[in-house]
């Protein structure tokens, strides 16, 4: 019971200061479920984050979707694949897109998600306004993403592509007319012809793109 009182008499302010140094989402899972208290710590904790990586952890889209809801000031958002699975799905993104700090997101990567589709990446990408950065490589969108990124995202400065085998010249010709500020984009293992990156360098002969 005093160890209890002590813990009690800890403001929230210094809680949230202890959990924004756990590096581990296990570790602030088990943090929130000590107490009410702590609960509110962790979630404080969060809401003060600017970056957050899923770089390395199992997540699903409940975890993932609850976390990214609590961080209302996020800007870099990292969810790629992880050596043991990741699990993230379409259902997953469309509950990302409802939270508050999407709108402020300058930096997404879903990088080698298999279970994505255009469905969740459109649902997530309509509702950024001032995305800068993007990678999507590894995944199976197709022009459909890429003609809502090039409507959503005209701050965008640089795209990843990688090996995006269902994009076509059409998609990327709208990203180039519609992003003016991009300045690079890496189009590796995709089946475009060499012929549309010319073209590409044509219209906007600034651009790097990766090959």
């Amino acid at each position: 019971m005093e160890v209890e009182a002590e813990i009690d008499r800890l403001p929230i302010d210094l809680l949230a200061n202890i959990f924004v140094l756990f590096t581990s989402f296990t570790d602030l899972a088990q943090a929130s479920g000590v107490c009410r208290k702590w609960k509110q710590g962790v979630n404080e904790s969060l809401a003060w984050r600017q970056n957050l990586s899923f770089a390395g952890w199992k997540m699903d889209d409940d975890s993932t979707a609850r976390l990214v809801c609590h961080a209302h000031n996020l800007t870099k958002l990292h969810i790629p694949r992880s050596r043991w699975g990741c699990q993230i799905t379409d259902a997953g993104l469309v509950r990302i897109s409802f939270a508050k700090c999407v709108r402020n997101l300058t930096s997404i990567s879903l990088w080698g998600l298999t279970g994505i589709t255009d469905e969740g990446v459109v649902q997530l990408i309509t509702r950024t306004r001032s995305l800068q950065h993007l990678n999507v490589g590894g995944t199976f969108i197709t022009d459909e993403s890429l003609f809502a990124i090039a409507r959503s995202c005209p701050k965008l400065e640089t795209i990843v592509l990688w090996s995006c085998r269902h994009v076509t010249e059409n998609g990327l010709f709208a990203l180039v007319d519609k992003c003016l500020d991009l300045k690079s984009m890496n189009v590796w293992g995709t089946r475009v012809p060499e012929e549309c990156l010319n073209n590409l360098h044509i219209l906007s002969p600034a651009l790097q793109i990766k090959v």
